[in-house]
């Protein structure tokens, strides 16, 4: 009898993505899944729960590997906000058309953006990416209160997760060659949306406003 492998979580994504494309549907079991890849089913458990646990973690190492892409640059880390964002989005849909055929298979069903929106399969992957949004320097107003702040951290949140499923649909049904339509909806959709969080005047107004409440200023 051949010795069983030693495996690791990228192996049992890389034969679980296999088995679906192969067969259109999930293992029968996680014996059989063990058996056909010559392991210890009991190892399996030490890395997830379930096959659908395997399912979250795909579109999860995706961003992962992402992020690693983007550490290996050393201009990354002084790239703003704008190109932070854009720089992801190209290398995270490079990873998606690197792996087109399972994400289709994986969304079948759940293309329309409100159903992606709350898609427990990118459960994970929804986590990592509003945490990641929050933490590369969006500009936001400074509203010297903590529960504001907390909301606008939520509303950016939610509207970066928003963006990256449209982007998701977008490029679910791009046809082009090399997806070079989802390439311009990429710029032209972050571009549109740095332009429209520009608070540069809003700033300029509060300030004013402000210097107005200081100085009690009388306009009757």
């Amino acid at each position: 009898m051949a010795r069983k492998k030693n495996i690791s979580k990228d192996n049992l994504i890389s034969w679980y993505m296999e088995f679906v494309l192969e067969h259109n549907h999930h293992p029968k079991s996680v014996f059989s899944f063990a058996k056909e890849n010559n392991f210890e089913e009991a190892d399996f458990y030490k890395f997830y729960g379930s096959f659908e646990a395997i399912e979250q973690s795909v579109f999860s190492e995706f961003f992962n590997n992402t992020i690693k892409m983007l550490a290996k640059s050393e201009d990354y880390p002084n790239y703003d906000a704008r190109n932070k964002l854009l720089s992801f989005y190209f290398t995270f849909f490079e990873m998606l058309t690197a792996n087109r055929s399972y994400v289709v298979y994986a969304l079948e069903g759940n293309e329309n953006v409100i159903k992606l929106k709350s898609l427990k399969l990118l459960k994970d992957l929804k986590q990592d990416f509003k945490t990641f949004a929050n933490n590369i320097g969006i500009e936001k107003i400074d509203l010297q209160q903590e529960k504001l702040g907390e909301i606008q951290d939520k509303a950016t949140q939610e509207s970066s997760w928003i963006q990256l499923i449209l982007t998701m649909k977008f490029w679910l049904d791009d046809s082009s060659a090399s997806f070079e339509k989802t390439d311009i909806f990429i710029e032209k959709s972050v571009n549109a949306r740095f332009d429209l969080l520009d608070i540069k005047p809003l700033k300029s107004i509060i300030d004013f406003g402000k210097f107005i409440l200081k100085e009690k200023v009388n306009f009757n």
